[in-house]
C-alpha cells in the first residue's frame, strides 16, 4: 500500500454541514470532524429555501476548525469531496453566483406547474399516461411529485421571470459548492438522475433531450455531467484563501447521500444490500440494470458507480421513531438516563445515554415485546405502499404492557418494516443474505441484533456507521486518486467491525408478529383516511 494520504469530505445536510478529515491507507480512518448548522427557511405557501452563502460560510468555518485542531498542513490534503442532500435547485449566473436563494428538496410550491406539465388526458397514478410512460422509457423515472426539481425550475420561470432571465446554469447543492471552489459548472450522474432529466438510454453522460423538450427545460441551463470519482476541478486562489487550504487542491465530484451511504457501508457489488437507519430509513440493493416496481414504490436509481443502480425502498421515519420515544415516552419520567445531564447543553449525550438504556434495559424484554406491535409511520408511508394518511400505532397493548415493552416494540417495528422491504425487493432481484447496517441505529448492538432476528439474516456493522456518507465520499477520492482501481474495491478500505447472527430462538415470535404487522395497514386504511385525509 502507498503512503497514507489525508482528504477532507463535506457532508452537506439539510440543517448543517459535517466536515471530516480522513486518512486513507490500508483502511479509511477518521482523524477529526467539525459541524456547523445553518437555517432552513420555511414559508406559509409551502416554500422551503436555504441561503447558499450560509452553506459556504459553514464549510469555510468547519474547515478552518479542523486545520486548527489537528495542525494539518493544508498542502498535505490530497483531495476534497462531498456527500450531500439532493434535489435542491440552485440557479446561478455566469459568474456562478445564485440569482435567488436555493429551493430545498422539501419545497412544495409548484403544484400548478406540476399539473400543467404532467396533468391532462388519460391518467396513470395521477399523471398523464403518455408523458408518464415516455418519462419511464427515457429516464427510468418520472417527475410526478411537487417536490421534484423540474417543477421548482418551472415555478421560478413562471413566477419570477426577471430572475429567470439571469439564469446561466441549474445546479444542485454540492454542485454549487463545486462551482464556488473551482469555477466549474458540472453535475454528477446521480444528481443528474435526481433531476429526473437524465437519459438512461442516451449513454452514461447524456441529458434526455426528449424529456427536456416535453417538460420545457432549456438545455443550455444544464451543466456538464461527470462521474462521482472524476476530478471536477481545482481550488481557485480565492476559494483556497477563504477555506484556509492550498490553491490547486483537487476537488472531486462526490455524490448524494442516497448514493454514498451504501458505499460507506462497503455494499458496493451487484447483489450487496445495506440497511440505513437515520432520521429516515431504507433498504438498498446494488443492481446492474434499471428496474421499477410501481406497485410497491421501489425504483432503481443511478448512484455513484458506473453501470450500477441502487434498488431503493425508503421509510419516512426510522430513527425519528426512536427520537419520538425519547421525547414523548421515555424522557425522565422513567429515569431513562443512567446519569443526570443537562439535556439542552449536550444533545449527543442524550443519544449516548438512550442507547445505554436500550442495551441495559430493553434487552431484558423477550423478543416480540409481549405481542405489542408498533408501526413506524409517524409521517405517512412511501413503500411498499404509499399513503400520506398512514400513522404510527401501538397495537395489542395489555395490562402487562409497560414502557419498556413499548420502547422495544418501536425498534422491532422499524426492523419488521425493513424485512418487508427485503421481501418486496426479492420479487424483482435477489437481496443479500448478509446485510451491512449503517446510520445512527447501527450504533446500538441491541438494534443490530433485533434487525438480524427480525430479518433472519446476518448483520454486519462498520466503524463510525453514523458517518457512512462521509466515508463514501472519501472512497470516491480514493478511486479518483487511483488508490483503489474502482469503487467496487471499496470493501478493502471498510472492514467489518461487528457481526450479528440471527438468534433462531426468536424466530417464532418475530414470524408471528410480522404476519400481523403486514395486515395492520390494510385493516386500518379506511380509518387512517377518515382521521387524516
Amino acid at each position: 500500500m502507498d503512503k497514507p494520504v489525508c482528504v477532507i469530505t463535506y457532508d452537506i445536510g439539510t440543517t448543517g454541514v459535517k466536515t471530516c478529515l480522513f486518512e486513507i491507507g490500508d483502511t479509511i480512518k477518521m482523524v477529526a470532524s467539525a459541524m456547523e448548522v445553518y437555517e432552513l427557511y420555511v414559508f406559509p405557501d409551502g416554500g422551503v429555501e436555504q441561503k447558499p452563502a450560509e452553506w459556504w460560510s459553514a464549510i469555510c468555518s468547519t474547515t478552518h476548525q479542523l486545520l486548527e485542531e489537528t495542525g494539518m498542513n493544508p498542502q498535505e490534503i490530497a483531495g476534497l469531496s462531498f456527500c450531500s442532500q439532493m434535489q435542491g435547485l440552485v440557479l446561478v449566473d455566469k459568474a456562478g453566483e445564485p440569482v435567488r436563494d436555493a429551493m430545498s428538496y422539501m419545497d412544495q410550491r409548484a403544484r400548478a406547474e406540476l399539473e400543467a406539465g404532467l396533468g391532462g388526458g388519460l391518467k396513470i397514478a395521477g399523471a398523464n399516461a403518455f408523458k408518464l410512460l415516455k418519462s419511464l422509457y427515457h429516464t427510468g423515472a418520472v417527475a410526478a411529485s411537487v417536490k421534484d426539481p423540474v417543477w421548482k425550475y418551472k415555478w421560478v420561470e413562471k413566477n419570477e421571470p426577471e430572475t429567470f432571465k439571469k439564469v446561466h446554469k441549474w445546479l444542485d447543492v454540492k454542485e454549487y459548492i463545486i462551482c464556488k471552489m473551482t469555477g466549474e459548472f458540472v453535475m454528477t450522474r446521480d444528481s443528474a438522475f435526481a433531476s429526473l432529466l437524465y437519459g438512461i438510454r442516451e449513454g452514461k453522460q447524456g441529458w434526455s433531450l426528449p424529456i427536456c423538450k416535453m417538460l420545457g427545460v432549456n438545455t443550455a441551463h444544464l451543466a456538464t455531467i461527470i462521474n462521482s470519482t472524476d476530478k471536477a476541478g481545482e481550488l481557485t486562489a480565492q476559494a483556497a484563501a477563504e477555506l484556509g487550504l492550498s490553491a490547486g487542491t483537487a476537488v472531486f465530484g462526490g455524490g448524494g447521500d442516497a448514493s454514498l451511504i451504501g458505499i460507506g457501508a462497503g455494499a458496493v457489488n451487484a447483489g450487496d444490500t445495506h440497511v440505513y437507519s437515520g432520521t429516515s430509513g431504507w433498504v438498498s440493493t446494488v443492481v446492474d440494470k434499471s428496474m421499477v416496481d410501481t406497485s410497491a414504490m421501489i425504483a432503481a436509481i443511478v448512484g455513484a458507480q458506473e453501470n450500477n443502480f441502487n434498488y431503493f425502498a425508503e421509510l419516512e421515519t426510522a430513527g425519528k421513531c426512536l427520537e419520538w420515544v425519547r421525547d414523548h415516552l421515555a424522557l425522565d419520567e422513567i429515569d431513562v438516563f443512567l446519569e443526570k445531564i443537562d439535556v439542552t447543553a449536550s444533545p449527543e449525550a442524550i443519544y449516548t445515554n438512550l442507547y445505554d438504556y436500550l442495551t441495559q434495559v430493553v434487552d431484558t424484554i423477550p423478543a416480540g415485546s409481549g405481542g405489542v406491535i408498533f408501526t413506524p409511520w409517524l409521517h405517512g408511508n412511501r413503500c411498499p405502499f404509499e399513503d400520506p394518511n398512514a400513522r404510527a400505532m401501538f397495537f395489542n397493548i395489555s395490562l402487562e404492557t409497560g414502557k419498556t415493552e413499548l420502547i422495544r416494540s418501536v425498534l422491532e417495528g422499524v426492523c419488521l418494516h425493513m424485512r418487508w422491504f427485503l421481501e418486496t425487493q426479492d420479487k424483482k432481484t435477489k437481496t443479500s443474505s448478509t446485510l451491512r447496517f449503517v446510520g445512527g441505529g447501527a450504533l446500538s448492538d441491541v438494534t443490530c441484533q433485533i434487525l438480524a432476528d427480525c430479518t433472519g439474516r446476518t448483520v454486519e456493522t462498520v466503524d463510525s456507521p453514523q458517518n457512512a456518507g462521509a466515508v463514501g465520499a472519501a472512497v470516491l477520492i480514493a478511486a479518483g486518486l487511483k488508490r483503489i482501481p474502482s469503487i467496487a474495491q471499496a470493501g478493502r478500505l471498510i472492514p467489518v467491525t461487528k457481526t450479528f447472527a440471527p438468534n433462531v430462538a426468536n424466530k417464532a415470535a418475530y414470524d408471528k408478529n410480522y404476519a400481523v404487522y403486514k395486515n395492520l395497514y390494510k385493516d386500518n386504511k379506511k380509518s387512517f383516511a377518515a382521521l387524516n385525509g
